[in-house]
């Protein structure tokens, strides 16, 4: 048998992956790598391949998060934003987010030299359907328990933008301030006005968060990020 025979012959012994197949990370990336499907996770063992996304349920929503953390990432030098990138985070568990932001050096991940996300990124973002979304429930609790330290969650169907950060071991909401503006405890200067993202208005969730740049907080936090 030729080589190229041989090789037909192994790959075509590698079962294709199926939506509640349940698997190992490393078989879970074994199968995918193979695979022609765009996204596919595995949440606590199990494999979820996503269906086709409406731009109004996903789409719009997604372009509205990147664009906010987008202008924080390109003020921030030291921190490194994704999109849809695959994380590693145990042995029974790669989900592919919709978006996250690292600390480059000295965060709590790191990049593999196969170019994946090994470990707790600091910030993790899903645009969930609703409150009964895997997002809401099996994500939260993998996130939380490999100290993913803020998680926010955009529930579109419901309306509602929920952000939690990480204390003694417990998810807690972050509230808006008296101006109703919520600010993250992690990132510095990343600030979110809630209602002008879930109506739209990108002019004041840009103006919101340049407002959270020119802080003597991110300043402080830019400059921490370059003595790392």
């Amino acid at each position: 048998m030729t080589s190229k025979s041989k090789n037909r012959v192994l790959i075509s012994t590698i079962p294709t992956l199926e939506n509640g197949d349940r698997l190992t990370r490393i078989e879970f990336e074994n199968r995918y790598s193979k695979s022609n499907i765009k996204k596919a996770e595995l949440i606590e063992g199990i494999v979820y391949i996503a269906s086709p996304l409406r731009i109004t349920k996903h789409g719009n929503p997604h372009a509205r998060i990147m664009t906010w953390l987008g202008i924080y990432w390109s003020a921030t030098p030291g921190i490194e934003l994704g999109d849809n990138s695959t994380i590693r985070l145990d042995g029974d568990n790669e989900p592919q987010p919709d978006a996250l932001l690292r600390i480059e050096k000295d965060g709590q991940s790191i990049i593999s030299e196969d170019g994946y996300v090994e470990g707790a990124p600091e910030l993790i973002v899903e645009i969930a359907a609703s409150s009964v979304s895997i997002d809401v429930h099996d994500k939260l609790k993998i996130y939380r328990r490999n100290q993913v330290q803020e998680y926010l969650i955009w529930r579109v169907e419901d309306g509602e933008i929920d952000w939690f950060r990480l204390k003694s071991g417990e998810y807690i909401q972050l509230q808006p301030n008296s101006e109703g503006i919520t600010c993250s405890e992690i990132f510095p200067g990343l600030w979110l006005d809630k209602t002008a993202l879930l109506t739209g208005n990108l002019m004041k969730v840009i103006e919101v968060v340049q407002q959270g740049l020119a802080t003597v907080e991110h300043q402080n936090f830019v400059d921490n990020l370059g003595n790392l």
